[in-house]
């Protein structure tokens, strides 16, 4: 069986802040950037545990620039 890297989700971004994840969510999908948001927060202490942003393998690259540019302000 051929492996399909297309199929493969990485890890682009993760946070305690719910917000963030959204935000970087919409402008990801805006570039046309698949996106999946995976919540690990405890759901009786949302201090404990993060929120994880994931994009596909082909579009880590392109998706780490645009996370970078929120992260930073620019």
């Amino acid at each position: 069986m051929i492996e399909d890297n297309n199929d493969h989700w990485e890890l682009a971004f993760s946070s305690t802040q719910l917000y963030k994840i959204e935000i970087l969510k919409a402008l990801l999908l805006e570039a046309d950037i698949p996106a999946t948001v995976l919540n690990k927060q405890d759901s009786s202490y949302i201090s404990f545990g993060e929120i994880e942003l994931y994009v596909k393998r082909d579009d880590l690259l392109k998706a780490m620039q645009i996370i970078d540019k929120f992260t930073t302000g620019e």
